[in-house]
């Protein structure tokens, strides 16, 4: 008879960092006195809310598997010492911890780390290190750099996210951290209020005026990432992609395809494997499901019901890790080097498929046309979709006012449901609205799989000094149901990058290319490919005010015209990756 593997947990393990500093974790790990590899999650979200570690790996199953599991708080959130600011200490506090870690006496001196969101930076930010004892990495939904794809899309302000992550993922959350004394009730009151009613917070203007968290120095890294919307020095330290060749350890890199940070996650993947600096590093592995910013991975995403195979649980992800943890920590060919790298769930057909690559190389990027009479505003329009080249036709117009902005319907969003509830949801009511154009191809008569990057070009021209264009990819079912896929934007100041603003002159003919990140869907015969493109998206991105502003101090709104042309001598198009059946 097998007897009982024995569990041992250690609560406020002490792990000084190189200024001084303290910081604490919870250890598991058999109770058997031998030494074992460490599997290290460092978070901002509370080690001692155990449930933050059991939805990405159970701590005791990881334990009972033969490992030290690690859960530390990072610098300045609940038991650790010191104070909170974005990114800026998980370099050096990330090496310090790994190399404590890996001396240990229940260590044998091989360190993984894993951990979603943004416990997943804190993988990517110490591994830029390169600490002697980190083997491989597990990030999960997380980001490549942390100015486009985290605080800044396409030049755009990611305020839905950074706004309701501030307000009560950090702040709120960790208060207690701040040293308020008879302050601090008042204060959480009236953070409870800006939570409880986020879209009051998101309509402020201007963005930077929030007396709440300027008041105690609450978010002093808010008011940064407000004071450089261009991608500048103050985040290049930060950026994953630019340093992949510097990068030795291999990551198990899991995305969703609703979810905040895919572009980064992909991204990170791709750049692995092509310039990683080590062998190691080149056979990263890639897993993107149906999911939104969740550590749930369900099969409910927004609306609509992908099925209980495209759970986690689904395709056992606690397992896939620990395999990969064995190989890389243990030596154990458990086989993962063998099977392909890739696995994707393909919407639509909902099943899950491997993949030698990504994208799949036997995509076709496909050009599909705006096409319209000059009528294509809402769902009820002219616009049209298709592979023919446009010849002569009218421009399309709308009006985009930032005082009635088209209103967010899903997407990848975080981290407030209550104010902006992400992932897929019925796009009809946004596409009845006349500052929405709708382009629309005729039902297919034999599905079509797109799987792979999307990207949209506009020639557009407005009557503003600056302004925004969105787009967003929807597959229409028969009954009409328009599913979002995903969206982007693009800020015209920052059209030909985010290293510097280009002012534009009012009423000239600019071309906008947006980044759309990737789908995989499957569009099954009888469904339609919709394209929309408006001006705003919010509060997943706040609003251009049209003024030519600062757009952090700006606190006036003027309406903007707004035209789209798709003609011969300005093509504007979607790209869609288009893979064979």
């Amino acid at each position: 008879m097998r007897s009982p593997l024995r569990l041992t947990v250690e609560r406020d393990v002490a792990a000084p960092m190189r200024d001084g500093t303290v910081l604490y974790a919870d250890v598991y790990r058999p109770e058997a006195p031998a030494r074992y590899p460490v599997v290290l999650l460092r978070t901002p979200y509370n080690k001692a809310f155990a449930r933050i570690a059991y939805l990405q790996l159970d701590p005791m199953r990881a334990a009972a598997h033969g490992y030290a599991l690690v859960v530390q708080d990072t610098r300045g959130r609940y038991a650790s010492e010191g104070e909170f600011y974005c990114f800026r200490h998980e370099v050096g506090d990330g090496y310090d911890t790994i190399e404590w870690a890996a001396s240990q006496p229940w260590a044998d001196g091989n360190v993984g780390m894993y951990g979603a969101s943004y416990m997943g930076a804190t993988q990517w930010l110490a591994a830029l290190a390169r600490p002697p004892h980190l083997r491989c990495l597990v990030p999960i939904i997380t980001a490549s750099d942390y100015h486009e794809g985290w605080t800044y899309q396409g030049g755009a302000f990611e305020l839905g996210f950074n706004l309701s992550w501030t307000l009560a993922n950090l702040v709120l959350a960790n208060l207690g951290h701040f040293g308020l004394g008879a302050e601090e009730s008042r204060v959480r009151a009236e953070l409870v209020e800006a939570v409880d009613h986020m879209c009051g917070p998101f309509e402020r203007l201007p963005l930077a005026d929030l007396p709440i968290l300027r008041q105690h120095r609450l978010a002093e890294y808010y008011f940064d990432w407000l004071a450089h919307p261009e991608d500048d020095v103050y985040w290049q330290e930060w950026n994953i992609e630019a340093r992949h060749a510097e990068l030795t350890v291999p990551a198990l890199n899991v995305g969703g395809w609703h979810d905040i940070f895919l572009g980064g996650t992909l991204r990170n993947y791709v750049g692995l494997r092509e310039r990683g600096g080590s062998a190691a590093a080149r056979e990263s592995r890639l897993i993107v499901g149906p999911w939104l910013h969740s550590t749930l991975f369900p099969n409910v995403n927004g609306e609509v019901d992908f099925g209980v195979l495209s759970q986690g649980v689904g395709i056992d992800l606690e397992g896939i890790m620990l395999r990969w943890f064995d190989h890389w920590l243990k030596g154990v060919d458990t086989g993962m080097l063998a099977e392909p790298p890739v696995k994707l769930f393909v919407l639509g057909e909902n099943r899950w498929r491997d993949e030698s690559e990504w994208p799949p190389a036997r995509a076709r990027a496909t050009r599909y046309y705006l096409h319209s009479g000059g009528r294509a505003n809402t769902l009820a329009g002219d616009g049209r979709l298709g592979v023919d080249t446009p010849g002569r036709e009218p421009p399309d117009h709308y009006l985009y006012d930032p005082r009635n902005p088209v209103p967010t319907r899903g997407g990848g969003l975080c981290c407030w449901p209550g104010a902006v509830p992400g992932g897929a949801y019925d796009q009809r009511p946004v596409e009845a609205r006349p500052d929405v154009l709708v382009y629309t191809t005729p039902t297919l008569e034999r599905a079509i799989e797109v799987t792979g990057p999307v990207t949209a070009t506009l020639w557009a021209r407005t009557s503003a000094p600056d302004t925004d264009f969105t787009a967003k990819l929807v597959d229409v079912g028969p009954d009409g149901y328009a599913r979002n896929l995903t969206d982007g934007i693009i800020r015209a100041r920052y059209r030909n990058g985010t290293a510097r603003a280009e002012p534009i002159e009012p009423g000239q003919i600019h071309e906008y290319r947006i980044d759309l990140w990737a789908t995989s869907n499957l569009f099954r015969a009888g469904h339609r490919i919709r394209l929309e493109i408006s001006s705003s998206n919010f509060p997943r991105f706040d609003r251009n005010p049209n003024t030519g502003g600062a757009l952090a101090t700006d606190r006036d709104l003027q309406p903007a015209a707004q035209t789209i042309l798709h003609d011969a001598e300005h093509p504007s198009h979607v790209v869609l990756s288009v893979v064979p059946r």
